[in-house]
């Protein structure tokens, strides 16, 4: 036979199992607005019936229910549509990374537009031809050399722009670094607080949350992969341990942080005296960055430059600031060489228009007009060095100087190229690159943002859902209560109503 007070403990159980949801519920609600929150749900299940089996179980018609009971506070959370999150925020940190740096660049070289350098390259050469046409004006000598110098100053302007945005870029490239590492300690302490409950057999729910919200927040730096160990002790068969992090490279994986032993394997970069990243270090192991997987740490390493496989600086700014120097070098050698050929006002020859620039790295910024065509216009060579030329009226030689632009001067990658050539094509790949990365970051965030719309879907906070099982947990609660209620009457009966015949 079961107890007397066997009902009230089942009504007792089933206000403590309704009781347990609610507070639930309303951690929900308090919730519904925090990032990072996973809605959590009890569950509840049918208590052990009575009596137990056995030789000397009490004699009755069968087992009595005894009840419900809260076994568990769980999280509502997929993680598959945690791992595809992760996997589109790697290429939406990238493209990103990427795109803005184009994007800096692109506003820099400005064109093609009115102030750009191909602009101020025009209207020298026309200055040129001026001179060409009235060799003996000292106006069309002087404008240009005004517009010389707009060529220089325009150099030199695009070139240390450059070089400031790449700066900026390289300082966020450090604060980057900073930023996994901080995350990786974070994560490590999360390990340990988690490591500490659930050998009690609890969940730590809101601990769960924290680290999968910073485990969200280092993917978007680079390809981690997640390896779960069980707590010992008494922890619950749901739980789920600490997390050991790993970098995926081609190279294989790089344990960021073990999560048995809480070590945890720093970041840090090798750079050069230009700030070029030549090594990676990840605790004891190297990388080269060509070698780096994709992310946004490499999205600002390639942005900001680093050394190559072959020992070559490389990289988005790199490439444009080394681009430019070479256009400048050949611009200043070629021209000076043409202009020495040819005859000066005065009669003189092997005149240089600019002062020489005696190797490429730099010369962006260090296109000077030599002194001698400052201080007196008559030493722009515009004859020709022909005999019986009249120097006075001759401007072949600025004739030869104003078509310049189209003769054959530097060797790139797809043979010799004239100068407009070189210019064009380094600008139209620009423009290709900076394309590209707007397409796929657009891309990536289309693809992010649905696959952070079903994770939403299954585990953020509904209110309308919350307030319907608020509802119906209520009821449970209230029917509970007036179990209560009706036992206790009973009770009443039993012992104030039972054996008064014989008063």
């Amino acid at each position: 036979m079961s107890s007397t007070f066997h009902g009230l403990q089942v009504a007792k159980r089933g206000m403590d199992a309704q009781q347990a949801a609610l507070y639930t519920i309303g951690h929900n609600v308090s919730n519904a607005n925090t990032p990072g929150y996973t809605r959590q749900r009890v569950s509840l299940e049918t208590f052990s019936a009575y009596p137990a089996p056995g030789m000397n179980q009490a004699g009755t018609a069968g087992q009595i229910g005894m009840g419900v009971e809260a076994s568990t506070v769980e999280r509502i959370r997929d993680t598959f549509l945690d791992t595809q999150y992760r996997d589109e925020t790697i290429k939406v940190g990238y493209w990103d990374a990427r795109a803005g740096a184009l994007e800096k660049m692109e506003e820099i070289m400005n064109e093609p537009t009115e102030d750009g350098l191909s602009a101020v390259f025009n209207q020298f050469f026309e200055s040129i031809q001026d001179v060409a046409s009235h060799p003996s004006e000292a106006g069309a000598r002087s404008v240009m050399i005004e517009r010389a110098e707009a060529v220089g100053d325009t150099f030199s302007y695009l070139s240390t722009s450059l070089k400031t945005i790449q700066g900026d870029l390289q300082n966020e490239r450090d604060v980057a670094v900073t930023q996994v590492n901080s995350l990786l300690e974070q994560i490590n302490n999360v390990n340990q607080q988690i490591q500490n409950v659930e050998p009690n057999g609890y969940l730590p729910n809101d601990l769960y949350d924290e680290r999968d919200r910073l485990l969200d927040e280092i993917s978007k730096f680079m390809p981690v992969s997640l390896e779960y160990t069980k707590s010992s002790g008494n922890a619950s068969a749901t739980s789920e341990g600490v997390v050991t992090v790993q970098l995926q490279t081609s190279q294989g994986s790089i344990t960021l942080l073990d999560g048995k032993t809480h070590q945890v394997n720093a970041i840090s970069l090798t750079t050069n005296q230009d700030s070029y990243v030549t090594e990676i270090h990840i605790g004891d192991e190297i990388r080269n960055p060509e070698s780096f997987p994709q992310g946004k740490l490499k999205g600002l390493i390639e942005a900001s430059g680093y050394i190559d496989n072959s020992g070559n600086k490389t990289g988005v700014y790199a490439s444009m600031i080394d681009d430019l120097d070479e256009m400048a070098y050949e611009f200043v050698k070629w021209f000076n060489d043409k202009h020495q050929q040819g005859v000066t006002l005065d009669g003189d020859t092997g005149m240089s228009f600019f002062n020489e620039i005696s190797q490429k790295e730099g010369a962006a910024t260090g296109i000077v007009i030599a002194d001698k065509i400052k201080q007196n216009t008559n030493n722009i060579a515009a004859a020709s060095g022909a005999a019986g030329t009249d120097r006075q009226g001759d401007g072949q030689n600025a004739q030869l100087l104003s078509q310049f632009r189209q003769k054959v001067l530097i060797n790139s990658g797809n043979g010799a190229v004239s100068l407009d050539g070189f210019y064009q094509s380094v600008i139209g790949q620009m423009s290709v690159d900076a394309q590209q990365a707007n397409r796929l970051k657009s891309n990536s965030e289309t693809l992010q943002g649905a696959v952070e719309q079903r994770r939403q879907s299954t585990s953020a906070v509904s209110l309308d859902e919350e307030m319907t099982n608020m509802i119906q947990f209520q009821h449970a609660y209230n029917a509970s209560a007036r179990m209560v209620t009706m036992i206790d009457e009973m009770l009443d009966k039993i012992v104030n109503g039972l054996g008064t015949g014989g008063r």
